[in-house]
């Protein structure tokens, strides 16, 4: 596997990761435990070395899962979690809202801790901005932690660029998550440039648009009661077949390269920066060594061109997240 390094700190990676939440919550019924295990230990032998999670996956039972997985190579990977929801770190009882508050954060890092079976965590998180919590609070409660040896680097999830620039004057930011894939490119805009300029990782959840561009999901698709896809807008049967023509896009690039439709959604954000690091999830290992074959196919600037001139024709529907979801991005 091919390593890429976060922007400016130091934290070299796989050049794909492993999203890790769909094996215990969000795609319908969680992953039996030893099968888990067993697909996180292959993606390891394969050369998977960054791997991700939240206590909100679950809640808890996600970071149980990598902790059992990953202890006995726990020196040769770099384990992301995440906090920010109010969630109680005893009873598992989810409250509305989110939760930065630094004593929060400090009962969150130690509560992940030990379901992860470490003692440092690599990449902490914040989960979703908190517009209650002044974002340097934040950076500072993480900074403490760090100063502690108890986390090695501090990340944002869904954040803006100016609570980004916030952030990072206060302790240095080493890679920022948010979704981006040939589904959804508003990164592009701002995000992008501010990490480039600061020296920031850029780590993409959902880098294949939740499944849709691997062209397995069309209009006559159904998903699990527990589906999240089931609240999504861009999911509905309408948008769906409304978006066909990107799928149809992508198989083309695909047929002519020789790969499958998730191996060039891949592979063209692989191309877009040398510090983004995609960190697609599974839960069936046929499909974690499609993923992984993606950093082996390569595409040249006239394909890029190709695939922008063809997106720019294209008006896409639906919105990426249910409304009350979206209201809670920094975005």
């Amino acid at each position: 596997m091919q390593k890429r390094t976060l922007g400016k700190s130091g934290l070299s990676v796989s050049a794909l990761g492993l999203g890790c939440m769909g094996l215990s919550y969000g795609y319908g019924q969680a992953v039996e435990g030893k099968a888990g295990v067993e697909l996180i230990r292959r993606a390891f032998d394969r050369g998977v070395t960054l791997f991700d999670t939240a206590e909100s996956y679950g809640p808890f039972v996600n970071e149980e899962l990598l902790g059992q997985a990953l202890a006995p190579i726990r020196e040769h990977v770099v384990i992301a979690t995440k906090f920010g929801f109010d969630i109680d770190q005893n009873s598992g009882e989810r409250r509305p809202g989110l939760n930065s508050r630094p004593e929060h954060i400090r009962r969150v890092a130690e509560a992940s801790l030990k379901r992860l079976r470490t003692d440092v965590i690599d990449i902490f998180y914040q989960h979703r901005v908190d517009p209650e919590v002044p974002i340097e609070e934040v950076a500072g409660a993480v900074r403490a932690l760090v100063a502690e040896g108890k986390v090695r680097h501090f990340g944002l999830s869904e954040a803006g660029a100016a609570t980004i620039r916030r952030a990072h004057a206060v302790h240095p930011v080493a890679a920022v998550q948010s979704e981006y894939s040939l589904f959804y490119r508003d990164a592009e805009a701002e995000i992008l440039p501010v990490l480039e300029e600061l020296g920031i990782g850029f780590v993409p959840f959902s880098p294949l648009g939740a499944g849709f561009l691997t062209g397995k999901i069309d209009g006559n698709t159904t998903f699990e009661p527990t589906d999240f896809r089931n609240a999504v807008p861009r999911f509905s049967v309408e948008a769906r077949k409304a978006n066909a023509a990107l799928v149809t896009l992508i198989e083309d690039v695909a047929e002519d390269k020789g790969a499958t439709p998730a191996q060039i959604a891949l592979a063209w954000l692989l191309a877009q920066k040398p510090w983004i690091v995609p960190i697609p999830g599974t839960t069936k290992p046929h499909r974690l060594e499609e993923n992984i074959a993606a950093t082996a196919v390569q595409l040249t600037a006239a394909d890029l061109h190709e695939i922008d001139q063809a997106l720019s024709t294209m008006t896409l529907t639906g919105e990426r997240l249910p409304a009350a979801a979206l209201k809670l991005t920094g975005l």
